[in-house]
């Protein structure tokens, strides 16, 4: 298949497209612009830019009493998301940042125990590597790691890891946040149950993309961000999940007053809040929770099934045209749909490179070091012909002499 016709497979696909009607509710980008890093900062949603306009007008104008409608938001907002994860009600809250409502969460999983063994991918996030570096160093415990190939780890092999390091919490994502590969959340749960741990999900790469039944699947715990599929925003407010059986066991260490049961009351001592209520810490940030709520609107409106067949078929989509036409990059990523999340990831040694000269004629993409090049595919902003206009623009600068221009540059990591 040559370029034409790969152009016009995706616009037929975009032409049937259900979705396509959502990407008007998402604030414009510039014209010629294709943005593919959607897994790393989502796109603002229109109502979520009104939304934090109509915050502003209320504190303007309401002053103090608008705290009326906003004290209850991190559990309001906690409860919808909930719902795209597969939770019923009073089990989620939304507020702290991601690394917070992770230590948060592990904390209190591993507090009641003798020296915990904390363990944790070598490769994971590093927010999650430092989390539970510093919850084990913190209870007098242990972390241990280890390595997950790039295509994930299977239930079994993730409980021998349990038996063999003694854990006591295992904190790992679903998918994972280089090579896209997604975890079989349901069976490594009940697996690593039956070792004798308790895991802590990271769903900041499957929250929105991918279909998440957290209450269903038996998992205890979970974290996730919100600014990626969420359209939450940059440093929005990240959610935790505990189930309901957990709660009164599980009691979390950072006593602020928005977690005390009584909290205007002043009390000279803390006593936590009933169920999640006492996962609130401080004073909540109340545009990034309107932001997020919106966000989550934005995916309920859609559906996360429809969601979850876009992101398959831009997956599809971008292996056949990488095949064909960016021979020399190796696709890491899985190709079985139900083992990967929202992007694909390609080893290329000139990925730094090619990253640097897509963003400069309109393709953003994602650099990971070394080789790394991430193709977030969210699909609520991304259309078909942008895969093809993305990976056309990188072969065209593989084939030519583009890259001549550029030097190896660090990536971020987010």
């Amino acid at each position: 298949m040559n370029a034409d016709e790969f152009r016009a497979r995706a616009a037929a696909l975009d032409t049937a497209d259900p979705l396509a009607i959502h990407r008007s509710a998402l604030v414009p980008i510039p014209p010629g612009l294709v943005y593919l890093d959607g897994n790393s900062l989502g796109r603002p949603t229109a109502r979520g830019r009104e939304r934090a306009i109509g915050v502003l007008d209320d504190w303007a104008t309401r002053l103090v009493e608008a705290w009326d409608d906003w004290i209850d938001l991190p559990w309001v907002v906690g409860d919808r998301l909930g719902g795209l994860i597969g939770s019923a009600p009073g089990q989620c809250v939304v507020g702290d940042s991601t690394s917070v409502q992770l230590y948060k969460v592990v904390h209190a999983v591993a507090r009641n125990l003798d020296r915990p063994t904390v363990l944790v991918p070598e490769g994971e996030f590093p927010t999650d590597r430092y989390v539970a570096a510093g919850v084990a160093d913190a209870l007098g415990g242990r972390c241990a790691t280890f390595v997950v190939p790039p295509g994930g780890i299977a239930a079994d092999e993730l409980a021998d890891l349990v038996r063999h390091h003694r854990a006591d919490v295992v904190v790992i994502s679903m998918v994972d946040f280089r090579s896209g590969a997604r975890l079989d959340v349901a069976e490594c749960t009940t697996a690593v149950r039956g070792a004798g741990a308790v895991v802590v999900w990271d769903l900041s790469h499957a929250a929105g993309v991918v279909p998440v039944h957290l209450d269903a699947w038996g998992v205890d715990a979970a974290v996730g961000c919100t600014y990626k599929y969420l359209h939450g925003g940059p440093g929005a407010p990240a959610f935790a999940y505990v189930r309901a059986s957990r709660q009164a066991e599980w009691r979390q260490p950072i006593w602020g007053w928005w977690g005390q049961r009584d909290q205007f009351a002043m009390g000279d001592r803390y006593d936590p809040g009933i169920r999640m209520r006492q996962f609130g810490v401080g004073t909540p940030p109340v545009i990034g929770l309107a932001l997020v709520d919106e966000g989550v609107a934005l995916v309920e409106s859609a559906g996360i099934a429809a969601i979850d067949a876009k992101r398959a078929a831009l997956g599809a989509l971008t292996f056949d045209l990488v095949d064909v036409r960016l021979g020399s990059a190796q696709v890491e990523t899985p190709r079985v749909a139900d083992r990967r999340g929202g992007h694909v990831s390609l080893r290329h040694p000139d990925a730094s490179r090619i990253s640097r000269a897509g963003r400069d004629r309109g393709i953003v993409a994602d650099f990971r070091p070394p080789d790394r090049l991430r193709l977030g595919l969210a699909p609520l902003s991304t259309s078909f012909v942008d895969v093809v206009t993305a990976v056309e623009t990188f072969a065209t600068i593989v084939d030519s002499t583009a890259l001549d221009a550029y030097t190896d540059s660090p990536g971020r990591v987010t």
